[in-house]
């Protein structure tokens, strides 16, 4: 696809289709960045378990936070001294 390079304000920009955008994941943030002579538009990276804390508290406002497994013993357990 080829698109024209347009003014915008003090700055240069292109406009990207919306199918464009929903095709490849981008909604509201991209990343923007050069590899050698192409610019390269992604989804941000996220920083690891991001999200999750919100994610367990909505969970157990749910009730949805039984565990997968029965809590089961090791082997021994029983001649543990605590």
């Amino acid at each position: 696809m080829r698109t024209r390079i347009r003014q915008m304000g003090n700055s240069r920009g292109v406009l990207i289709p919306k199918p464009l955008l929903k095709q490849v994941g981008l909604e509201e943030e991209a990343e923007l960045v050069v590899e050698g002579n192409t610019l390269v538009l992604r989804q941000p990276k996220r920083a690891p378990r991001a999200g999750w804390a919100e994610a367990s508290r909505q969970l157990a406002q749910r009730g949805e936070d039984a565990l997968v497994l029965p809590e089961f013993p090791n082997e021994g357990d029983a001649d543990l001294k605590w």
